[in-house]
């Protein structure tokens, strides 16, 4: 009479498998300690990092007219909004780390050029008109797609993303009214603010990622509730957003097949040159070398405050253990 061994560690992972698609059914919460499926890690690891490292990278293009903005109000603004950028990268790692990631081997993977980031941030910022556009387009489009994350069930993402949220609405109106400024102004002002409305429009619809079809994490992301909703829908509603608040600033979008479809109910708008968005992607945007250069840069220069930082830690670990 043979017998088989029960695998406990089969029996825990069934249990948590069970547990796992209970929560999500229920449109709860996971948290750190609870069992996850390995690609419901890996795809959040990859997710959350990524999103990380955009707000590192996402500092340089207006960082650059921080001692150009054109009055101290200006500046100030500017400074706290990019601070502010520093800060969700910092939350964003610490929600990464929760997951068994270590900081170190994502910012490593960043300044070697494995990790992605978003592309819209390897495109210049060539005028003050930029900071608006940025603003109004980039950031906005980041509101577009953040405000669902607060929901997501991976719970420390979601909380993370409620201050991320609200200070990404800040920047969002701080970049409008730079561009309605520069709108109601001289017509070179109004004529550089439409310029940089036309530059960054395009790359701004691409935040959201490629069309659905050719999307493939996006559709498991939906069943495991880390997105709500899909790359098209994202994007037609910030179309939509966009294309009303645009009468206010007395811009035009760059886009004439730009139309509201009452059969469809759908924005159309103009094909996305998506063999741009994944030459960005692979490393070969306008600004690529020069992001990663500074963020290199940035991190050697840093050095000896991680090493006195790790030394004062290791020093204090040392006194309780004394204690102790």
């Amino acid at each position: 009479m043979s017998s088989t061994a029960i695998d406990p560690r089969a029996t825990a992972d069934d249990e948590g498998r069970a547990a796992f698609d209970a929560i999500i059914a229920a449109d709860g919460r996971i948290e750190p300690r609870d069992w996850m499926p390995d690609d419901y890690r890996k795809t959040l690891i990859r997710q959350v990092s990524q999103h990380a490292h955009s707000e590192i990278i996402g500092m340089q293009p207006e960082a650059n007219w921080i001692s150009r903005a054109p009055s101290l109000k200006r500046k100030a603004i500017l400074m706290a909004k990019v601070q502010d950028e520093a800060g969700h990268g910092l939350y964003l790692y610490s929600a990464a780390e929760t997951l068994g990631a270590s900081r170190d081997s994502m910012v490593e993977a960043l300044i070697e050029g494995k990790a992605k980031y978003s592309s819209i941030f390897n495109y210049p910022t060539k005028q003050w008109a930029d900071v608006g556009a940025i603003g109004w387009l980039v950031d906005g489009a980041a509101i577009m797609n953040q405000v669902p994350l607060c929901r997501a069930s991976y719970a420390p993402y979601g909380r993370a993303m409620v201050r991320v949220c609200k200070e990404e609405s800040f920047h969002q109106r701080q970049g409008f009214e730079i561009l309605l400024s520069l709108a109601n102004g001289t017509p070179a002002q109004k004529a550089m603010a439409q310029e940089a409305v036309d530059r960054f429009y395009a790359p701004a619809l691409m935040m959201f990622g490629p069309p659905d079809d050719a999307s493939p994490n996006s559709t498991q992301s939906m069943e495991w509730h880390i997105k709500r909703f899909s790359n098209d829908d994202l994007r037609q509603r910030f179309v939509g957003m966009i294309a009303e608040q645009v009468k206010v600033l007395g811009l035009t979008l760059p886009d004439p097949e730009l139309r509201f479809d009452e059969d469809s109910k759908k924005w159309i708008h103009k094909e996305l040159d998506w063999v741009e968005f994944m030459d960005v992607i692979k490393g070969n945007g306008p600004c690529n070398a020069q992001r990663l250069e500074r963020r290199r840069e940035a991190h050697e220069d840093g050095a000896w405050v991680r090493e006195a930082a790790a030394a004062y830690a290791a020093k204090q670990s040392k006194k309780m253990q004394e204690i102790a």
